[in-house]
């Protein structure tokens, strides 16, 4: 009798180790290969030059995404850089995102703050300088991560609800909407004061960047 249980025992422990196995597996491999098409569709060089001529609301911006950290094999890493295309040199946000797949097929991207970003400005001429640094050297912008699903042939997300604190131009949260396509990215960021009123950002629509 306490042979069979003692086998009995053991065969469920075998069962239950394999499948924690497979499933442990499954969840690495999510984390290496689901981000990676959204990766590289926002891997690149894009411009909203054509919405801006076509409407005056919009601003030619000039946007670029570069992979770092490429060794790292738990998540995949931007640079992120955006400019007015008229003063490129001197860009008015730079970030790193951190994406990552969650069990639910949505895809997290998290969004960080440099240090000294102006050290960083046009980082894509030098990778070399993202070797000085690393993750645990950013700050991350707490409920600022956007969520981002496959919908079709693009991926599309938003931040939660009020999660991103903002202080500028007295906002009290911003939110993020995204859509990201083989040929372009189309974001749409705005600031919201404690009134949930708009206090900056594009009242249109997003900005549509298309790659270059």
């Amino acid at each position: 009798m306490n042979f069979t249980y003692y086998l009995f025992s053991l065969i469920s422990l075998c069962l239950f180790l394999s499948c924690t196995q497979r499933t442990t597996q499954t969840m690495m491999q999510d984390k290496r290969e689901v981000p990676a098409e959204l990766f590289s569709m926002m891997s690149g060089e894009f411009s909203s030059a054509e919405q801006a001529e076509q409407d005056s609301a919009f601003y030619n911006i000039n946007l670029v995404m570069y992979p770092i950290w490429e060794k790292d094999e738990t998540a995949k890493w931007l640079y992120v850089e955006q400019a007015v295309t008229k003063f490129i040199d001197k860009p008015y946000r730079q970030r790193i995102y951190r994406l990552t797949a969650l069990q639910d097929n949505t895809i997290e991207s998290k969004v960080y703050t440099l240090h000294n970003p102006e050290n960083y400005i046009h980082g894509w001429n030098t990778p070399e300088i993202f070797d000085r640094i690393n993750p645990d050297s950013l700050e991350l912008r707490e409920g600022c991560a956007v969520y981002l699903k496959k919908k079709d042939d693009c991926f599309t997300g938003s931040t939660h609800a009020k999660d991103c604190g903002s202080t500028l131009r007295g906002a009290s949260y911003a939110t993020s909407i995204v859509t990201v396509c083989k040929d372009g990215v189309e974001s749409w960021d705005q600031g919201w004061n404690a009134e949930d009123e708009q206090v900056w950002g594009a009242e249109k629509s997003g900005y549509i960047f298309k790659r270059k």
